[in-house]
């Protein structure tokens, strides 16, 4: 389940990801290196100008301008309602899929079951304007995956992913459900003929955003949207695509993640099939069927979970290590986490980690891993 976060930590959060002028990248730099976003707004002037330029920090100094605290306690007015949650970087249950991408969201509003977010998960993607037979394509695929146990991600757009999202919950409530990944506030349905669909969604799925609430479809958000949906899934679907659309982004951005990429080849006269074809030819697998996929991922069953420390054990580490080390490792799990996604969690700023990480790396107590994230071991017998 979602964290429940003070509201006044959870009016930083949220200030914090509209905040004007300051890109995810740089938020994940402040949170690296001060702390958590309440940190960030109670810090000097002169310790935030050694992070962003003068002006910025200047900004974040001052009180929000009205816009964005009116957008503040929207957001804030909408989490009280059934069903809805804003999920932090510093969250348990953020997607851990999307913590190891190279450019996770601050934040995501979440309208539904949140667990799904963290369960074996396939994207499906494809053409707007995509054949009659290419939507039955999508429909029959995804209800056979969903009905396997997996969580079926698109975009909830007009054709293949409407259809994806459709097949999905086709599959009933003992199949794994849908995501749909949207291009604006978590309020705003696009397109609109697509609502009856995002209402059951929300009822027996997730609907996902990371705009704030109110914001319009704009086109540079769906490239966005396109990473969310590459950056939950183990492996991407495309169905039908042209030789340039969104649905070939989301396929790079899978293959720059490490995810895998299958495609369904189509007629060499269809302009729906090149799109495929290309990927094809760059290494995609060819698919006839949900088994093949599934001959490629397996079964969707979550990787096992070392055992939690006992509370004796986590006494012993901070008699040895220190406090900061226990919070440290409280915060880090068993998951691999990278140091800044791990500062923002703890409390405790990159400078500190630095040499707690080694000591505990030198002792045996966590390993670091080939991507620089850091992965705490199971306990020994």
């Amino acid at each position: 389940m979602p964290a429940t976060l003070p509201e006044e930590e959870l009016r930083a959060w949220l200030r914090l990801s509209m905040e004007p002028g300051l890109p995810a990248s740089q938020t994940r730099n402040l949170l690296g290196a001060i702390g958590l976003p309440q940190d960030v707004y109670a810090a000097s002037s002169s310790a935030l100008s050694r992070l962003v330029p003068a002006p910025l920090a200047a900004q974040i100094r001052s009180a929000p301008d009205s816009q964005v605290a009116s957008a503040i306690d929207r957001a804030i007015d909408w989490s009280q309602s059934p069903g809805c949650h804003i999920l932090t970087l510093a969250d348990p249950a953020y997607p851990p899929s999307l913590l190891d991408s190279h450019d996770p969201p601050t934040l995501l509003y979440v309208n539904g079951n949140a667990s799904l977010l963290s369960h074996p998960t396939i994207a499906l993607v494809g053409a707007r304007s995509a054949t009659p037979a290419g939507e039955e394509n999508a429909r029959a695929f995804a209800r056979h995956l969903a009905a396997q146990g997996w969580c079926i991600a698109s975009g909830l757009a007009r054709g293949i992913d409407a259809a994806a999202h459709e097949g999905a919950l086709l599959a009933g409530s003992q199949g794994g459900s849908t995501v749909a990944v949207m291009g604006t506030g978590i309020d705003i349905v696009f397109p609109a003929s697509n609502r009856d669909l995002a209402h059951r969604i929300a009822a027996q799925g997730a609907l996902i955003s990371e705009f704030p609430m109110g914001m319009r479809a704009l086109p540079h958000h769906f490239p966005r949207r396109n990473r969310i949906v590459a950056g939950l899934a183990r492996g991407v679907l495309v169905v039908e695509a042209a030789r340039q659309s969104g649905s070939l982004i989301t396929a790079r951005l899978a293959t720059e993640m490490g995810r895998e990429v299958f495609a369904i080849p189509g007629s060499i006269h269809s302009p729906l099939s090149r799109g495929c074809h290309a990927l094809i030819r760059q290494g995609a697998r060819l698919v006839e069927s949900g088994q093949d996929i599934l001959e490629e991922l397996g079964m969707p069953r979550p990787a096992p979970k070392a055992p939690a420390p006992t509370a004796t054990q986590d006494t012993e580490l901070a008699a040895r290590y220190g406090k900061d080390a226990q919070a440290a490792l409280q915060a880090l799990g068993y998951d691999p986490v990278h140091i800044d996604t791990l500062a923002a969690r703890s409390g405790l700023t990159v400078i500190a980690l630095h040499p707690i990480l080694l000591e505990l790396e030198l002792d045996g107590i966590i390993a670091r891993q080939s991507d620089g994230s850091y992965q705490r071991l199971p306990p020994s017998e």
